[in-house]
């Protein structure tokens, strides 16, 4: 069983804004807001709109320029960032603790107050559609990209975080303020804050500097939860020293039972170094210098992509070789043993062990499972859970989601 450091309380200001204060024995502070919206929320000629307000919001305020928010932002000596996602957009404040109350100063100013300068918009619009070219050169993020357009026709997942170009490119400022305005809303938001302060403390301090701060209620967004199609695509760029491949899969009707076996599922086949797929590419037939897994299970999205990288000659063998691992986990012809699930026991532990010591992840960890309506006490439920879990659990949600995959591969030439 895992001791828990700390606890937590749920407020929620007249504005309509949620705030959980999370208090714990810690020097270092953090606070997080999470907005929800994403690319999910989206039209096709919105595509990009929820990034690119992500970088406007550090780009100045009514009461701070661009040079002035960043230099105090630094003058915190922690560390600030943000993130858009496809349903929610993050950002991210850890200092000392004695400086919490200049982040969230900060915080709330950028979020209530950005002033989204036309001469901004410009200079940030040409930083966005360099990420956008820059991530067409990298080739592995390339190949997810090409797999989840190829996968999809309808869903928002066909469309990358960071949007279209064109889009991009056409994106006005009456546009970004009316989006913003629509889902900036702390209706529509979540703070939280890990510190040493009493609850009551940490909530006023948060109170005071985001009580003005208004907005309307929003909407649920509906989401077309598309499956993947059961395609294999080739394509082609030049300048590739080695071909990637990329295997796809969705399970947007799986239970909630089977979401903890899939996580260890998931991990025993593709997250370390000793993985199922890593021994048979990598350690066995030498196909490639790396074969991973990526597991997402959040609100919208239910994904399971899997990546690696071999040269041109190699990738029919490589493909044949994945195949027939997965088809051995499916068919309970590759064993998953006793020792394999106590391994998995301690990862587990150790990740939860991780998060409750490490402030912002704990944080972090907090504001999801909130924005996801998840409890936020799920990873001790997982434990106990993980102590029930036997192997069959595993073979029968391999059944259910090692099935019908895309499968992209990017080669370097044409044969």
């Amino acid at each position: 069983m895992v001791k828990l450091n700390f606890d937590v309380k749920r407020h929620i200001l007249e504005n309509g804004l949620k705030i959980l204060t999370i208090k714990k024995d810690t020097h270092i502070a953090s606070i997080n807001i999470g907005i929800k919206v994403g690319a999910i929320n989206e039209t096709l000629d919105e595509k990009g709109i929820s990034h690119f307000i992500e970088h406007m919001i550090f780009k100045g305020t009514k009461n701070r320029n661009n040079e002035e928010l960043n230099y105090q932002l630094e003058s915190l000596g922690g560390e600030y960032n943000a993130y858009t996602e496809y349903n929610s957009t993050v950002y991210t404040i850890s200092c000392l603790s004695e400086e919490l109350k200049n982040g969230i100063e900060l915080l709330g100013d950028m979020i209530a107050s950005s002033n989204f300068l036309e001469e901004e918009i410009e200079k940030e619009r040409g930083v966005i559609l360099a990420e956008i070219r820059t991530s067409k050169d990298d080739v592995e993020d390339l190949s997810f990209k090409k797999v989840n357009e190829v996968a999809f026709k309808t869903s928002p997942l066909k469309y990358d975080v960071t949007g279209i170009e064109e889009k991009v490119k056409n994106f006005r400022r009456e546009d970004i303020v009316k989006f913003y305005s629509k889902y900036y809303s702390p209706k529509n938001s979540l703070i939280t804050v890990v510190s040493s302060m009493e609850h009551e403390e940490a909530k006023k301090l948060i109170e005071e500097k985001f009580a003005s701060w208004q907005g309307e209620e929003v909407k649920e967004p509906i989401v077309d939860q598309e499956k993947n199609a059961n395609v294999k695509i080739i394509n082609y760029k030049n300048d590739m020293e080695q071909s990637t491949i990329v295997y796809l899969y969705t399970f947007y009707d799986l239970d909630k039972e089977y979401e903890l076996p899939l996580r260890i599922l998931n991990h025993r086949l593709g997250e370390s170094s000793n993985s199922l797929l890593f021994r048979e590419i990598r350690e066995k037939r030498g196909l490639a210098y790396d074969i991973y897994t990526q597991l997402d299970m959040t609100k919208y999205i239910k994904t399971l992509y899997i990546y690696t990288a071999v040269s041109d000659e190699d990738v029919n063998e490589t493909i044949k070789a994945i195949d027939e691992t997965l088809n051995g986990i499916v068919k309970g012809e590759v064993v998953i043993g006793d020792r394999d699930l106590d391994i998995m026991k301690k990862v587990h532990k150790t990740a939860v062990i991780s998060t409750l010591e490490d402030s912002s992840e704990l944080c972090n960890y907090i504001l999801h499972q909130e924005l996801e309506d998840e409890d936020i006490f799920e990873f001790v439920k997982d434990m106990d859970e993980l102590n029930k879990l036997n192997k069959e659990k595993i073979y029968e949600v391999s059944k259910l989601v090692l099935k019908e995959p895309t499968i992209h591969v990017l080669k370097s030439s044409k044969e």
